[in-house]
């Protein structure tokens, strides 16, 4: 019987590296946290200090990061999937770093500690915590995959079968050279195409990419998989009969490979996917979404709500100012353009914008999804306001209404939705969760005259892969991105 295949580095080395280092970095933001809140010249304005000194403050910070960093073990920040995977790792971090805010609190409320917890020394904690973990993490992220040990990190996939997703998988394994998996290669299954004679490629049609081909399933498969030393064997087709696919699975456990399938059933939010137990029957379908959970959508929520308030008050005098010129250039029209538009649960709602365009434009809007380059329909003003998205700023009191949140896929008017839900696959979707005033596709450069198809790829991504870090990550690339070129 052949042993497991093992990576010491990968299982051991490293994360046993990540655990010390995050030990360090935590003592380091919880040790600025009190200096902040005890020992900075900021900190001595009315505040009594003299209980609080470091020596009596240290036990509750070693407690304070074996909790930390008991937080980040539970939420999977050490398993080896996520070495390579920096964005969900530094989830990971802004995930348990929260856990821990609202437990040290609870200490703070259950206990009589001395010297006592101080709240704001908490939050204050809390915050040089991820930071200096998000530093600290990207920095040995980027030492990682720019040096030797990403070879050793890097797990060989091998794609089972020939079609359209294994295509595409492919692709996406390729596309990024860091990626978790790298790209053995494929195995063929009966009836897919083979290279021609003393070739050792198959060839995309469509993109004319070439993927090293590793055999053929009906061969020694299991010696082949030892010879490539494959980790993860992925099926992107299942056509076989019942007894050829055990024989498949057995050879992988033979050569301790890990195995998985792609759900072709199910083309859209395959991350929700569970498998649950009707009787004693397995039924492989999908799950609740995390963006649709009652706790997540109380917090993107309150979020919105706090977003939306600042939002208004630091944007009213812009507002009132870019309202009188538009009252000046075009005095005919009122300053607020409403549109219905489709939102959450397919339910229509009045959109509120400031009018970029000549009165009486909305009677001919209707032609085309988007404004285009140069349309005589718009201001002056009108143009330089789309294009640095001012005209968007109303729209705070559609999120503090509840018809929008600050983050999701952009609302379109009904007879388009009606239009594309017919063009394009999984566009219905995207109203499963409130529209947002800007989405993950926007801040990848999808907006106005783009490709829609790509589009509602993003937006289903974004829906399907939803984090309190995502929607972190996409406000601040809405401020790094705030000027759009292709918006007219």
């Amino acid at each position: 019987m052949p042993r497991a295949k093992s990576n010491s580095l990968r299982e051991t080395g490293l994360p046993l590296a990540l655990l010390a280092g995050d030990t360090l970095v935590t003592f380091a933001g919880l040790a600025l946290g009190y200096w902040l809140r005890y020992a900075s010249p900021v900190s001595q304005l009315g505040v009594a200090v003299s209980d609080a000194t470091f020596s009596r403050y240290l036990p509750l910070l070693c407690v304070g990061v074996a909790l930390l960093v008991g937080a980040f073990a539970q939420f999977g920040l050490y398993d080896s999937r996520l070495l390579l995977r920096r964005y969900q790792s530094l989830n990971a971090i802004l995930k348990a770093a929260g856990f821990w805010l609202l437990a040290y609190l609870g200490m703070w409320l259950l206990l009589k500690l001395d010297p006592p917890i101080s709240r704001l020394f908490a939050i204050i904690a809390f915050g040089c915590v991820v930071g200096f973990l998000s530093a600290w993490r990207t920095l040995a992220y980027v030492v990682v995959v720019r040096g030797p040990l990403l070879a050793q990190l890097r797990r060989r996939a091998a794609l089972l079968g020939w079609g359209d997703t294994t295509r595409a998988l492919a692709a996406e394994l390729d596309r990024d050279s860091a990626h978790p998996f790298a790209l053995a290669g494929v195995i063929t299954l009966p009836g897919d195409p083979t290279p021609a004679p003393g070739q050792r490629q198959l060839v995309d049609d469509t993109s004319g990419h070439a993927i090293r081909w590793l055999g053929g399933a009906t061969r020694d498969l299991d010696a082949l998989l030892r010879a490539e030393q494959i980790d993860l064997l992925i099926a992107t087709r299942l056509d076989l009969p019942r007894e050829e696919l055990r024989g498949i699975v057995k050879s992988c456990e033979s050569a301790y490979v890990e195995w998985k399938v792609v759900p072709s059933a199910f083309d859209v939010f395959v991350s929700g996917l569970r498998l649950q137990t009707v009787g004693r029957l397995p039924v492989l379908g999908v799950e609740e979404l995390a963006i649709t959970r009652l706790f997540n959508r109380m917090l993107k929520r309150l979020i919105d709500i706090a977003g939306a308030l600042v939002g208004s008050i630091l944007s009213a005098p812009l507002v009132l100012v870019l309202a009188a010129l538009i009252k000046r250039e075009s005095p005919a029209g009122p300053v607020l353009f409403r549109q219905t538009r489709v939102g959450a649960g397919h339910r229509p709602f009045t959109l509120f914008k400031l009018r970029s365009m000549a009165p009486g434009a909305a009677a001919t809007d209707d032609a085309q999804q988007s404004t285009q380059r140069d349309d005589p329909r718009l201001l002056r003003l009108g143009a330089w306001l789309r294009r640095w998205n001012l005209d968007e700023l109303p729209q705070f009191w559609n999120v503090l209404r509840g018809d929008m949140s600050l983050v999701g896929p952009r609302p379109e008017r009904p007879h388009h939705v009606d239009q594309l839900s017919e063009l394009l696959p999984h566009y219905l979707p995207r109203h499963l969760v409130k529209p947002g005033m800007t989405g993950w596709a926007q801040v990848n450069g999808l907006r106005g005259d783009s490709d829609l198809g790509a589009r509602v790829q993003y937006d289903i991504y974004y829906i399907e892969n939803w984090s309190l870090w995502l929607d972190v990550q996409i406000l601040l690339l809405t401020f790094v991105r705030w000027r759009s070129p292709s918006a007219y």
